[in-house]
């Protein structure tokens, strides 16, 4: 399986809050990022990712799951998801993600990896990630 590293500069496009009242600083949020994709492998290098993350917070700590989506182009789209553990006050977001489908050139991939994301303004998020994957091609060569 090759290893691939990567990092993306994103957006929040979307974000709503929820303040619970079940104990003192819990909220729950959603959030839309966007993004291009940077990476020596040519296969992962400019695509557009869209991610979706649902965020459980107490006293800015907590947990971060959701959904990411992955469009290479013509060739393509891989998605997947993704959980992590929210430090920082909620600026930081570091934990796996996992391709479950693809279609075009990446149907039949799989891979996993880690990856972290810094909040870096109101709307900026940073992120880098590495992991593994395989083509279904190269998987039953």
């Amino acid at each position: 399986m090759p290893f691939v590293t990567g990092s993306f500069s994103g957006k929040i496009t979307q974000q709503s809050a929820l303040p619970l009242t079940d104990e003192p600083n819990h909220n729950l949020s959603i959030g839309e990022v966007t993004g291009t994709q940077k990476s020596d492998d040519p296969l992962w290098n400019d695509a557009t990712i869209t991610y979706w993350a649902i965020t459980d917070l107490i006293d800015g700590e907590g947990s971060q799951r959701g959904y990411y989506n992955n469009v290479h182009g013509d060739k393509g789209h891989e998605w997947g998801t993704f959980e992590g553990k929210v430090t920082g006050g909620g600026t930081t977001v570091e934990g796996t993600w996992k391709i479950t489908a693809g279609d075009g050139e990446f149907r039949g991939v799989t891979g996993s990896g880690n990856f972290k994301t810094m909040r870096k303004s109101e709307t900026g998020i940073e992120a880098t990630w590495d992991g593994n994957y395989e083509l279904a091609r190269t998987q039953s060569a």
